[in-house]
């Protein structure tokens, strides 16, 4: 098994990096692989609404740059983190644009993340971390992925790169999440044999202006 981690610090090694790494350390000792995928620091463009990924689904946004490697990189993942550090109480701008595109993408091509596990986590100063923990969140509910816990909200604190490992609690947060995402990771895939998943019901889409 393997999961993929998205890095949306534009620090490579910064408190997000640090995060995510706690919690790959527990899927490692349990034998899953893992990979940290900067996205921070790229230049990603956001979503144009173009419509394309929807007519074409070729599992690809138009815009042609590193978001449609990732893209394929989670199909091919059963497993997926997005790390983010806050900006004004809310995820990094290069790290959300990454994710409304590839998550639409997904969503359009027959729900290529659908039934994946995924996690959020989150590296603060101060404060900004929960509503930047709910915005990660979305994605994954969205895609009806299934969401491992802790033993708290997935969030850590530090300020100079590194410094995120000396919040003890934080720490522990990381640990029981990898730990809890490895075991779910597995009862998910020794269940496949036995138990049939239900079938994906094509969307239904409202507006309330008539």
């Amino acid at each position: 098994m393997k999961v993929v981690a998205f890095n949306g610090s534009p620090h490579k090694n910064g408190n997000t990096y640090h995060a995510i790494k706690l919690v790959a350390d527990e899927l490692e000792k349990e034998g899953i692989q893992t990979e940290i995928i900067q996205v921070g620091n790229k230049t990603i463009k956001g979503c144009t609404a173009c419509g394309q990924c929807v007519k074409n689904k070729d599992e690809k946004c138009i815009i042609a740059d590193e978001v449609n490697e990732w893209i394929q990189k989670m199909k091919e993942a059963d497993g997926i983190i997005l790390g983010s550090p806050v900006h004004y109480s809310a995820i990094a701008g290069t790290m959300k644009a990454f994710l409304d595109r590839a998550f639409y993408v997904a969503s359009v091509n027959n729900g290529l993340l659908r039934h994946k596990v995924g996690a959020a986590v989150v590296a603060v100063r101060r404060s900004g971390g929960l509503p930047t923990f709910d915005q990660l969140n979305n994605y994954l509910h969205y895609s009806e992925m299934f969401l491992p816990t802790s033993n708290y909200w997935n969030v850590i604190h530090g300020t100079k790169p590194g410094e995120a490992v000396q919040d003890e609690e934080g720490v522990q947060i990381m640990r029981v999440l990898g730990r809890n995402m490895a075991w779910l990771l597995k009862v998910i895939e020794g269940g496949k044999q036995t138990i049939k998943p239900p079938e994906r019901e094509a969307k239904t889409f409202m507006n309330f202006i008539r």
